[in-house]
């Protein structure tokens, strides 16, 4: 399978399918040089009769490995609307994370913030409400005056907060994107995101922060406004239609958007059978499309994709160190491995190999990585994990050596 990979690679890119979520760089290579019987074969064969959607760019991925499933125009850029707040959100549960800020701290509404047009919740200058409430009117009613009030209570200003955006994105391989403003309402056409990468942002959104499902499942809610004028409820109406469309998948969130300039945007996110989807929409024409063609997308993700996910990998053996002021070290594995199949494989038949070496020489590094754990199935290889060492071991000195023969010598005496 190695022998054929970067052709094979390069056919899949072209039927819109990743393999083990990596998706390789185009090549000009036919399809005739992949080996008949190989298993990308046969997943580019089940795959490539993807559904006709009117969007004209999308992608559909899985969560889990990051695997594209489908795509259309996937690296296109174009104006996000509101989709932008996925990155918004990011950075908003990032400080949260670090402790910079916490759910209960009260915001204050700038002239700025309330300035905001478009999508609102009516934010007053002046106007107190606490972070969770504001992540509400985000997530829920895509407030753009909420958006910017927490912009600037993270980063003091709506500027520096969108630098911080760019460079989140940067980090996470973003590469067709831009941001301009923290909540999408811009007009300039420098404002440019990718179906790609808003798939990309919407997995690192529900895998390191999955408690957005609590908000992005919410149907409707309100807040409650204290100002000069008195306090008043305000509901809140989520924009995600599709939470109440009839599916055979749960739909757990995430995000749309639309500008007269983006049409209609959507970044769906569905769950079944512990399958975790995204289906990211752009420049749908209207808005029945953007929810009609995310649907199509799922309904097309979960009628092909099963995931194999190893949650109790086998126990690693204590690795003797020679030379080291230790003579055995830990290890630990570098992470959980998934794979998503696509072909209906029987994953009762993955078998799991450990490669450790019988020892190894001090000194041995923190997370220094000593070996892997190899999946296969059916004589080919799904995957590895790395196996890693769990603490150091350092080098023994001279005075070590000397310690070591006095306690046996000790020893030996009694």
């Amino acid at each position: 399978m190695k022998k054929y990979g970067k052709y094979a690679a390069a056919w899949l890119l072209s039927l819109g399918l990743a393999v083990n979520g990596f998706v390789p760089a185009r090549a000009e290579t036919p399809p005739s040089a992949i080996p008949a019987g190989s298993q990308l074969v046969k997943a580019a064969a089940a795959l490539s009769g993807g559904p006709e959607i009117a969007a004209p760019s999308a992608v559909l991925m899985e969560a889990s490995t990051g695997q594209v499933i489908y795509e259309k125009n996937a690296d296109e850029q174009r104006s996000p609307a509101s989709i932008t707040k996925i990155m918004t959100l990011i950075l908003i549960f990032d400080a949260l994370e670090s402790g910079k800020i916490r759910m209960t701290d009260q915001v204050v509404t700038s002239a700025y913030a309330k300035s905001m047009g478009g999508s609102q919740v009516f934010l007053e200058e002046g106007e107190v409400q606490t972070v969770e409430t504001l992540i509400k009117c985000i997530v829920i009613a895509s407030g753009n005056d909420a958006s910017v009030a927490m912009a600037e209570f993270i980063a003091g200003d709506e500027g520096t907060f969108v630098q911080m955006m760019n460079e989140r994105a940067a980090g996470l391989g973003m590469t067709g994107t831009h941001f301009e403003d923290c909540c999408g309402l811009t007009e300039s056409p420098s404002h440019l995101t990718t179906a790609r990468d808003i798939a990309i942002m919407s997995r690192e959104l529900i895998n390191r922060y999955p408690q957005i499902h609590n908000y992005s499942t919410i149907w409707m809610d309100t807040i409650t406004h204290v100002t000069k004028q008195g306090t008043k409820e305000f509901g809140l109406a989520n924009t995600n239609k599709l939470l109440k469309m009839a599916t055979n998948f749960s739909v757990t969130g995430l995000k749309t958007g639309s500008t007269s300039i983006a049409k209609y945007c959507l970044s769906a996110t569905a769950e079944k059978d512990g399958v975790r989807l995204i289906a990211s929409i752009m420049a749908a024409p209207d808005y029945k499309a953007r929810f009609a063609d995310a649907a199509a997308l799922l309904n097309f993700g979960y009628a092909n994709c099963r995931l194999y996910e190893d949650k109790e990998p086998p126990q690693l053996p204590l690795l003797p160190v020679t030379g080291g002021v230790k003579d055995q070290a830990a290890l630990k594995y570098g992470g959980t491995f998934s794979y998503l199949g696509l072909l209906g494989e029987d994953f009762t038949a993955v078998e799991r190999n450990i490669s450790i070496p019988e020892s190894i020489e001090a000194p041995v590094g923190d997370g220094q990585q000593i070996g892997t754990l190899e999946y296969m199935l059916s004589g080919e290889k799904l995957g590895e994990i790395p196996i890693l060492a769990d603490g150091e071991v350092e080098a023994a000195g001279y005075l070590d050596y000397l310690k070591e023969f006095f306690a046996e010598w000790s020893v030996g005496e009694r």
